[in-house]
């Protein structure tokens, strides 16, 4: 068996954030739905830019910023996602070694501009985002290269990917390189619309066995499993895939290994302030407590610690010592 000197390699959308505060009016009035997610294009989104306040411009996308996690936390934690060579594309390399991830995924002249999300937080710390993938949905094959995926013990992949083709194929490969060198496959669903483009797709990876831990939330879960049970979703879905966990904002998560099932309540917070980033830093936790061997519980209770650290500031990267916070759970 390979050296598994990584304890989580993530795949995912290399995406430089741009947060700004904004009014419940603004976003009625650009016709966005609150909450939401969408893809536009490049020219939307300098509209969009011009028309929203001042923003922070943070290194993000959803793997990455597990990825971050994952190495706040103390493990060993790698990156795969595709930049170009840009500006943007710089800020990004940067930020994310600077936290101690390895990302070597060579940056690019031929895939346009270096993906950003223009996200918009409401006073009630509700985000609406808005993505232009650019670069990121040029990741193709030759950046999963088997040595790379052998060398984790847990490969994590967000669904984001499944839109574009060349990211799609490159993450069949990755799945291939995992099962043949005992690597472990983490995916994430990512978002409901994901769910409602890929359903089919994703029911497949579950039905073929190629997925080892599943991450849901409350509302894709159930359009996952197409019933509106969260139980019976849970239920359902719990079936299909060795590990199963799903997160419920502020009633906690749940986790389902075979027979065991293990629930925790959400960590009192502070302050609400930004739900960005929420559901990647929850993975984090989770992903870390497994790679070190902890029960179900422990493992729910180092998501819950990450979530609730990174959204009582804004971005979705944490600012305070995550570690040192769950000091008690990674002994």
């Amino acid at each position: 068996m390979p050296d598994k000197r990584l304890d989580v390699l993530a795949i995912g959308n290399a995406i430089v954030d741009v947060i700004a505060d904004s009014s419940d009016a603004f976003i009625a009035e650009q016709g966005l739905d609150k909450g939401g997610m969408r893809l536009i294009d490049e020219a939307e989104a300098e509209r969009l830019y011009g028309a929203m306040g001042p923003g922070r411009e943070l290194s993000g996308g959803s793997a990455g910023n597990t990825a971050a996690g994952v190495a706040a936390l103390g493990l060993r934690a790698g990156f795969i996602g595709q930049v170009a060579d840009d500006q943007l594309g710089a800020i990004y390399r940067h930020d994310i070694r600077s936290l101690g991830v390895e990302f070597d995924t060579p940056a690019r002249s031929d895939v346009g501009a270096t993906a950003r999300s223009l996200i918009l937080v409401t006073p009630d710390a509700q985000r609406t985002m808005n993505t232009f993938l650019g670069a990121a949905q040029r990741l193709d094959s030759s950046s999963v290269p088997a040595d790379l995926i052998a060398s984790a013990q847990i490969l994590y992949v967000e669904g984001y990917l499944w839109d574009p083709e060349e990211p799609r194929a490159a993450i069949e490969q990755a799945f291939d390189h995992a099962r043949a060198a005992g690597t472990r496959i983490a995916f994430t669903l990512s978002d409901s619309f994901c769910i409602s483009r890929h359903r089919a797709d994703f029911l497949r990876l579950i039905d073929d066995g190629r997925i080892d831990i599943l991450f849901a939330n409350e509302a894709e879960i159930t359009e996952l499993a197409g019933v509106a049970d969260f139980d019976a979703a849970v239920d359902q879905t719990a079936a299909k895939v060795p590990l199963l966990v799903v997160t419920r904002s502020e009633k906690g998560a749940v986790a389902v290994r075979g027979g065991e099932r293990a629930s925790v309540n959400a960590e009192p917070i502070e302050k609400l302030v930004d739900t960005t980033g929420a559901g990647d830093l929850f993975a984090a936790g989770f992903l870390a407590g497994e790679a070190l061997g902890k029960p179900l519980e422990q493992s729910l209770r180092l998501g819950a610690i990450a979530a609730a650290e990174v959204i009582q500031h804004y971005g979705a990267r944490p600012e305070l010592d995550l570690a040192a916070l769950a000091s008690d759970l990674l002994s």
